[in-house]
């Protein structure tokens, strides 16, 4: 299980917890929501919980729990600019389809 982070999301990440004056990373994950299924969530990251998973890049630590972390696995999470907005994007390989807003994401079923 992994997930990749982009030097610019890990800049941000950095930017954002100097700013904040505390923190070890930023904390991701997936909740229920939208027309299609899911969506990200994002969140500052202060402690490592029971069954966390830890990623680290370009000194930027990406904190991940074991539920989202089956969502998420082998992605690459960046930090981009889309129109006049800057956000964090992921690169989802997991993913099937998204809304026509582009805020929820199904995900393909499981082969076994």
């Amino acid at each position: 299980m992994k997930i990749e982070v982009t030097e610019s999301a890990a800049k941000q990440i950095q930017k954002q917890l100097a700013s904040r004056g505390k923190g070890i990373g930023l904390r991701v994950g997936v909740k229920d929501v939208g027309c299609s299924g899911f969506g990200y969530t994002y969140d500052y990251a202060d402690e490592v919980r029971a069954g966390d998973r830890l990623f680290e890049a370009h000194d930027a630590r990406v904190v991940v729990d074991e539920k989202s972390l089956e969502f998420l696995d082998g992605s690459t999470l960046d930090f981009v600019k889309e129109g006049l907005k800057r956000v964090f994007k992921f690169t989802n390989p997991n993913v099937d389809a998204t809304c026509g807003c582009g805020e929820s994401f199904s995900v393909k079923e499981k082969q076994n």
